[in-house]
């Protein structure tokens, strides 16, 4: 993961440990998106991401974690392609 449990639940503002679990695999499911809209794998970084990718993973957990039933994932998608469109890669 290219980002932490920890510092994700310090940007939801997460205590306890209860959702852990659901957290982490709103990470995974997270790098996947951004991974799709930058069309290329977060392992080509090799350890460093630059900060507007990580914001944009934790944008994206945060959306999913608070908005979960209501989750609209074009929006989502829209908004994660016009913070990573200086990252994203042209082609695949």
């Amino acid at each position: 993961m290219v980002v932490t449990l920890e510092k994700t639940k310090e940007w939801l503002r997460v205590v306890s440990d209860t959702e852990d679990s659901l957290i982490s695999d709103f990470i995974v499911a997270a790098e996947g998106l951004v991974e799709g809209v930058l069309r290329f794998p977060l392992a080509n970084y090799e350890g460093n991401t630059p900060e507007p990718v990580k914001h944009a993973i934790y944008f994206a957990v945060s959306k999913m974690y608070e908005e979960r039933n209501e989750l609209k994932m074009a929006e989502l998608i829209d908004v994660l392609r016009q913070l990573l469109f200086a990252e994203r890669q042209v082609s695949w």
